[in-house]
């Protein structure tokens, strides 16, 4: 059950949007707040997953709240009509953005996403923890557009603060989440952790080279790019790639 937070100084946004998180059985909705100062308060004595804010409202707006809230401790969702917002929300590491008025497949979609990272961190608290499939499919966002992408398609992950970038064929997308989570749920002969900021897919590598480092390499994947490891990783490698593999 995700249980969330509605931020909206209109009332009837708030009936709108409660009415059509309404239609998901696993959802909870926990409170309603007019403006960031309200929400605040609520936060102090409700624990929540999700919260849906406006940009746009007196008092306190969605950007102000947005910086005093301990966002971590929840996924961000801000809900506006002035798209010329984004940067500066994703500026403020939301998890993701709808512009109003809000279409039911969109805010389904966001939700999926918010279930799967739930998922993932669910079972990464577990004591047996599994890797997930090569088939496994993520939802990805892709500008306004969102994707299946199968782990086997995913040929790197890049830490980015708050964020992991996730590149594959169909492009470069993002997970609110951390690489170090990422690396529990990864197949380690499939992946290989070049640096604490990146993971590649070893059969995506086409060489290896010296890197500009003294001890370091740098590979360089099928698709042009080039990615250093680093020393503490070099040894791994080097074994990942020996007659002793077989």
């Amino acid at each position: 059950m995700l249980k969330v937070l509605i931020v909206d100084d209109e009332y009837l946004a708030r009936i709108e949007l409660t009415r059509l998180l309404s239609m998901h059985a696993d959802i909870e909705i926990v409170g309603e707040a007019e403006d960031g100062h309200q929400a605040l308060e609520l936060l102090k004595k409700t624990s929540v997953d999700l919260v849906f804010v406006d940009i746009q409202m007196p008092e306190m707006d969605g950007l102000e709240f947005a910086k005093q809230a301990e966002s971590e401790q929840f996924h961000l969702v801000f809900c506006t009509a002035f798209s010329e917002h984004a940067v500066d929300a994703f500026e403020l590491n939301a998890f993701d953005y709808i512009v109003k008025p809000i279409m039911p497949d969109r805010l389904e979609a966001v939700l999926n996403k918010v279930r799967l990272v739930q998922e993932s961190h669910d079972e990464t608290e577990s004591d047996d923890i599994q890797c997930l499939p090569d088939n496994h499919g993520l939802l990805l966002k892709f500008g306004s557009d969102y994707k299946i992408v199968r782990i086997n398609e995913i040929f790197r992950f890049e830490s980015l603060g708050n964020h992991v970038a996730v590149y594959s064929d169909s492009g470069k997308s993002y997970l609110h989440i951390s690489l170090s989570k990422v690396e529990k749920r990864l197949d380690p002969t499939l992946f290989f952790k070049a640096s604490r900021s990146d993971i590649v897919r070893v059969d995506q590598i086409e060489k290896i080279e010296e890197g500009m480092a003294s001890g370091s390499l740098q590979v360089h994947m099928n698709n042009g790019q080039e990615i250093d490891v680093s020393r503490r990783q070099v040894q791994l490698l080097r074994k990942v790639f020996s007659i002793d593999s077989f």
